[in-house]
């Protein structure tokens, strides 16, 4: 089904290029001064500076359909509908059989395509956007966010098939509560499940209607384009034989062709394709290491009294020495990845990162040798978090040793070259790319920390009579939340030593999750700045997500489920989260879950306080003890229910943001640390919801 002609009509005019305007150059700068603590002053002008380059903008990111290479079954905007497969071309050397085929002309600011044309499909998690003008989706009976299995019913208005295993697969569907201009409002609707690495998957919307209950008429060039066979030489003609097939599987499915307002297809992305190019950084850098432990220094070591802390004896920090697979020496913020000519990471000469840590040895350490675990910190945070009070509370309860290091690619480090990217599509892969570099340097710590000739081989971490205090025999677990269990559950999923881990407060896909944070109002104002059209802003997510899921779960989440990634263990997760989460939508936790086949603690949540007319529908509940599988635990420490739009819960209705309530309660961390030391899930909360004190 290879592209072979251009929608109807003369050609435009390719987008004229020229640099970012300055409005938008002054009102980035100005947001990094509020969001850069003073400390980091540097990186500010950095990102100053960044933001100042030249760049490929344009005043309208998205022209109307007409463009070249634009899909004329959708006017509103050039890569729409999407995903759809109108945007790849047939390659018989990739895992699918197709490859992203953008140009420049089709994307926002005419970015440079590169990046996103290595992809084999589109991201599992893709949300499907169009723009029907004076829809009404509760006139319609479309599935909201509320009724995920109202997905699945026979009549229902928006139908997606999966191809290869002939599934109808369950989402929700929303207007973008954020746009100013009805116009421009966009259709999302968002699988509730991943789609599957490698599928195909077909979409039919139909029997859509309006608030005074009217059917709306599909547009003209797709009625043209679904009817009577057209001639060779009509400029759709090509269009129609893509879409043919698409009917025909839709028909099969109980979906008349006469009865559809817009009709097309998509491929997601392979597995491999996601996640082949951290397994080689994984596999070559542990290779060379021959059986050592990872090369490392101990530049701090700070002896505390039970006066000074009753909980951490000893705090030690230093650097590891992890393999650079950046272009730049050193892999400062913003560098990107060196690709081979296979498109697969390769480590320039003799480069190597410094990765620093920090770690919090408790006092029961120097009774018993403590478990070892990874942490991770929080959004654009930095290894220091580890040194939090929940962190030192989790570590001295249950004798654990917590290290960390930055989570580069998305730490405080990287602020600058983050917001650069919000305001400049084309720069965005620098965020996913030094992400997947410092996943790198958590897997060669956690090595560290558990080979005998690493942390233990040094005086820091034993005891005055050289006992170690930490058991490597017990091996390592990981530990992170926010940001720590949304980027943590891709580093447990390529990890080799940890089998375990608990993401708590956590959720994946970005490009679900940015509109829906209390964190994201000021980043927000700098994606206003770049892209003022909210439906091209939510074309522009989706593009970054295409991205990022090289580095964030939502990329791996298939490696989480039965079938383990290549070389990788199986691994189990706990993920607890927090009812009414200002910061990390529950939502996304749900999608995940069921995409990698948690189970859910029962009774997950007391009666009336979750407004889905069947709460937490297709997560099956946790079987009786003992249980080793992953699982979800709700923590409700009494915040109203999130909106039902893609919006934060910003106002005083929202009450307290619990986002760190579970991490705070001694009973969830107690469920965490049996978890980690066992492998099993218990309940912890009686039988009945699992309740937090609100901190």
């Amino acid at each position: 089904m290879s592209r072979t002609a251009h929608g109807p009509g003369p050609r435009p005019r390719p987008r004229s290029r020229r640099r970012l305007p300055a409005t938008l150059v002054a009102g980035t700068a100005l947001l990094l001064v509020f969001l850069t603590p003073p400390a980091t002053a540097q990186a500010h002008a950095q990102a100053q500076a960044q933001v100042q380059a030249p760049a490929q903008a344009q005043a309208h990111p998205n022209h109307p359909t007409g463009t070249p290479d634009c899909d004329p079954i959708d006017p509103a905007a050039c890569l729409l509908p999407f995903p759809n497969n109108w945007y790849t071309e047939a390659d018989r050397h990739t895992e699918t059989g197709r490859r992203v085929a953008f140009t420049a002309a089709m994307m926002p600011h005419g970015a440079t395509p590169a990046a996103w044309n290595r992809n084999d499909g589109f991201s599992p998690g893709s949300t499907l956007i169009t723009r029907i003008p004076g829809v009404d989706l509760a006139r319609s009976g479309a599935a909201p966010v509320t009724d995920v299995g109202s997905s699945l019913a026979r009549n229902a208005p928006i139908v997606i098939v999966d191809t290869d295993s002939g599934e109808r697969w369950p989402y929700w569907a929303e207007l973008d509560a954020n746009a100013n201009d009805p116009a421009r409002r966009a259709l999302l609707v968002h699988p509730a499940r991943n789609f599957v690495p490698g599928h195909h998957y077909v979409v039919g919307l139909r029997h859509l209607r309006t608030a005074d209950n009217r059917v709306i008429a599909a547009p003209e060039t797709f009625a043209k384009v679904a009817g009577r066979t057209l001639p060779r030489r009509d400029p759709l003609a090509a269009r129609q034989a893509q879409l043919r097939p698409v009917l025909a599987r839709l028909d099969r499915a109980g979906v008349e062709p006469r009865s559809l307002y817009l009709a097309w297809d998509f491929t997601v992305a392979s597995e491999p394709n996601l996640t082949a190019g951290m397994l080689r950084m994984r596999d070559e850098a542990f290779d060379r290491l021959g059986g050592r432990a990872p090369q490392f220094t101990v530049t701090g070591v700070k002896n505390q009294t039970p006066e000074q802390d009753s909980r951490i004896a000893r705090e030690v920090t230093g650097t590891v020495t992890v393999p650079s697979y950046l272009d730049r020496p050193g892999g400062p913020t913003g560098a990107r990845l060196n690709l081979g000519r296979d498109g697969l990471p390769r480590q320039l000469p003799g480069n190597t990162q410094q990765a620093q840590f920090r770690c919090e040895i408790p006092r029961g350490a120097f009774e018993t040798p403590a478990q070892a675990s990874l942490y991770g910190h929080g959004l654009l945070g930095s290894n220091d978090e580890v040194g939090g009070g929940n962190v030192k509370a989790m570590a001295a309860e249950h004798d654990i040793v917590f290290c960390a290091t930055k989570w580069i690619g998305m730490a405080d480090e990287d602020l600058p070259t983050v917001a650069h990217a919000l305001a400049d599509l084309g720069s965005f892969g620098a965020v996913p790319d030094r992400t997947q570099q410092g996943f790198l340097n958590a897997l060669f710590l956690g090595r560290l920390m558990i080979h005998e000739g690493g942390l233990t081989a040094d005086p820091a971490f034993r005891t005055d009579s050289g006992r170690p205090l930490i058991d490597t025999a017990k091996g390592l677990v990981y530990d992170g939340n926010s940001q720590g269990g949304i980027l943590g559950g891709s580093l447990v999923a390529v990890s080799q030593d940890a089998k375990r881990g608990v993401l708590g407060v956590t959720g994946m896909n970005y490009s679900v999750l940015l509109n829906r944070s209390s964190d994201f109002g000021p980043y927000g104002r700098i994606l206003d700045a770049g892209y003022p059209d909210k439906l091209d802003q939510q074309v522009v997510l989706s593009l970054f997500q295409m991205l990022w899921d090289r580095g964030e779960t939502n990329g791996y989440a298939s490696g989480l489920g039965r079938r383990p990634l290549p070389g990788t263990p199986r691994h189990q997760v706990l993920m607890q989260i927090a009812f009414g989460d200002h910061q990390v939508s529950t939502v996304t936790a749900e999608t995940e879950a069921r995409t990698i086949g948690a189970r859910i603690h029962e009774p997950a949540i007391a009666p009336g306080r979750n407004p889905d007319r069947v709460p937490y529908r297709g997560i099956r509940p946790l079987p009786r003890e003992p249980y080793r599988g992953s699982a979800l635990v709700v923590w409700d420490s009494g915040s109203p229910a999130p909106p039902v739009t893609n919006t934060p819960p910003i106002g005083p209705q929202y009450g307290h943001d619990p986002h760190s309530d579970p991490r705070n309660s001694p009973v969830a961390r107690q469920q965490k640390a049996i978890f980690l030391a066992t492998g099993r899930v218990v309940d912890v909360c009686g039988g009945a919801p699992c309740t937090a004190p609100a901190g």
